[in-house]
C-alpha cells in the first residue's frame, strides 16, 4: 500500500490460539517522518479475534490513521487479518510506544520504539556559506538551466510521460498475471464486469457489445473444455462443443446483431447480457456437481 518494505519485528506473541505479528520499517524514531506499522492477526475457527484500535493506545504520536485489508480464510478455517497503521511522532517526546491492547480476550504487547538519534551540538557558527559554497558550485549549471530552459522543460515532460507510460503497464502486465491465476469461471467474471463498466449499448455501439459478449462466453469456454472456441465460427463451434439449448439460443441470437444487421436495443442488449450470466452460472455450478 505504501511501497516500503516492513524489515523490523516489533512484537511477535501467540495467546490463547490468536497469533499477532506487527513489523515496522524502522525501529528508532525519526520525528520528521512517519512511522508505519503493519499487523497481522491470525486467529483460530470459531475464534472471534476484531482489530484493535492503536490510536487509542499510542504514546507520543500526535495522529494515528489505519488502512485495513479484507480477511482471509485458510483451508484450515483459521482467518488472517491485517492492518497498515500511519503513525505521525510528536518532537521532543521521552518514549514511544503503543500500551497494552485487547484481541479477543488477550492482551497482547507493548510494542516500543527506540528513541531518536541524538542531534549533533549546535555550535552557533555558520555552517554553510550559500554564496561561496553552492552558488559557486552550481553557477555553471544554472547558467546552462538559464539558455536552455525550454529544453529542459521538454525534458522532463518527456520523462513524466514516459514514467507515466511505465506505470500503465506495469499495472497492465499485474493485471494480465493475477487475472492469468484466477479460475475459467473468476476470469470470465472480470471480463463481463469489465465489460459492462464500458457502457457500450449507451452509445449505441451494440454490435461491439455483441462481439465482446460473446467472446467472454467463448475464452470461458475454451478455458474451461480446451475447445478452441474463439477461433472458429458460430456454426463449428455448435457442432463441436455440442452446447446447451439456451448457449444454442444465446449465439445465434447474437450473430443476428454481428453479421445479419438486426437493430438490437436496450431490452436486447439486457436479455443478452442475463443469457450469458445464467451460462455461466449454471456452468460453473454443474461442473462443481
Amino acid at each position: 500500500m505504501f511501497g516500503i518494505v516492513l524489515a523490523f519485528a516489533l512484537l511477535t506473541q501467540q495467546k490463547g490460539g490468536i497469533a499477532v505479528s506487527v513489523e515496522s520499517e524502522r525501529e528508532a524514531i525519526d520525528p520528521g517522518r512517519s512511522v508505519i506499522l503493519t499487523m497481522d492477526v491470525t486467529s483460530p475457527r470459531g475464534v472471534r479475534a476484531d482489530l484493535p484500535d492503536l490510536a487509542s493506545r499510542a504514546v507520543g504520536f500526535s495522529q494515528a490513521e489505519d488502512f485495513a485489508e479484507s480477511p482471509v480464510t485458510n483451508k484450515s478455517g483459521s482467518v488472517v487479518q491485517s492492518v497498515t497503521w500511519k503513525l505521525v511522532p510528536k518532537p521532543c517526546e521521552k518514549e514511544y510506544r503503543i500500551r497494552p491492547f485487547v484481541i479477543g480476550d488477550q492482551w497482547f504487547g507493548p510494542i516500543r520504539f527506540a528513541p531518536p538519534a541524538e542531534r549533533e551540538p549546535v555550535t552557533g557558527g555558520i555552517e554553510v556559506d550559500l554564496e561561496k559554497d553552492v552558488f559557486g558550485l552550481l553557477s555553471p549549471y544554472l547558467r546552462f538551466a538559464k539558455d536552455h530552459w525550454f529544453l529542459l522543460l521538454l525534458g522532463l515532460a518527456g520523462l513524466g510521460v514516459a514514467g507515466w507510460a511505465l506505470v500503465l503497464l506495469v499495472r497492465y502486465i499485474l493485471r494480465s498475471v493475477r487475472e492469468h491465476m484466477m479460475s475459467p469461471i473468476e476470469r470470465a467474471w472480470v471480463e463481463l464486469d469489465r465489460l459492462l463498466k464500458k457502457g457500450l449499448p449507451g452509445r449505441g455501439r451494440y454490435k461491439d457489445f455483441y462481439v465482446e459478449l460473446t467472446m467472454v462466453v467463448r475464452r470461458y469456454i475454451q478455458r474451461k473444455y480446451g475447445i478452441r472456441a474463439p477461433h472458429l465460427t458460430t456454426e463449428e463451434f455448435l457442432r463441436e462443443a455440442k452446447p446447451s439449448d439456451e448457449l444454442r439460443a444465446f449465439l445465434e441470437s447474437a450473430d443476428m446483431v454481428k453479421f445479419a444487421g438486426v437493430e438490437a436495443t436496450p431490452e436486447m442488449a439486457d436479455s443478452a447480457t442475463a443469457s450469458a450470466r445464467d451460462y455461466l452460472e449454471g456452468d460453473s455450478k454443474e461442473a462443481v456437481k
